[in-house]
């Protein structure tokens, strides 16, 4: 399967979804997170963040590209959307290889930097709270890992 789709129904239930995810994440593991302005990114990542066992306040990294946070693994959250041209010098690749999650907001705005293995995510409003979650995995741990949490 190329995809997989789930709806959750309130803000809660997206922050439930993220915490199961969280779970099953492994050092190196990186997850692309893309949706408009609202559709709830940082929900999401605030959900993953209590997966991982972080206590600490997450908030979306808009104006530092990138946050770090500790728990059972370290969650380094990066928000690309305000990139110019001089991202080559921020080092992804270390946190891509390193020893914790990464969660990549905006993705497609660095896509020539991002692994070839990753779990894509992309997060549609289908009403006030009613987000419909589209993964898509890209290697086979990824499609093992969907299958656990989704189906």
């Amino acid at each position: 399967m190329n995809q997989y789709e789930l709806i959750t129904t309130s803000p809660e239930e997206t922050g439930a979804f993220a915490e199961k995810l969280a779970t099953y994440l492994q050092p190196g593991d990186v997850l692309t997170l893309e949706g408009d302005l609202g559709a709830g990114k940082t929900t999401f990542t605030k959900g993953l963040a209590k997966g991982l066992g972080i206590s600490k306040t997450v908030n979306s990294p808009t104006f530092t590209i990138i946050k770090e946070y500790r728990g059972r693994l370290p969650l380094y959250h990066m928000d690309v959307y305000r990139l110019d041209d001089s991202f080559e010098d921020l080092g992804f690749d270390e946190y891509f290889e390193g020893e914790g999650v990464t969660v990549v907001e905006w993705a497609h705005l660095i896509q020539d930097q991002l692994p070839k293995a990753l779990l894509g995510l992309s997060i549609f409003r289908e009403g006030d709270s009613e987000r419909r979650i589209v993964l898509k995995p890209n290697g086979e741990r990824y499609r093992e890992l969907c299958k656990e949490v989704v189906l």
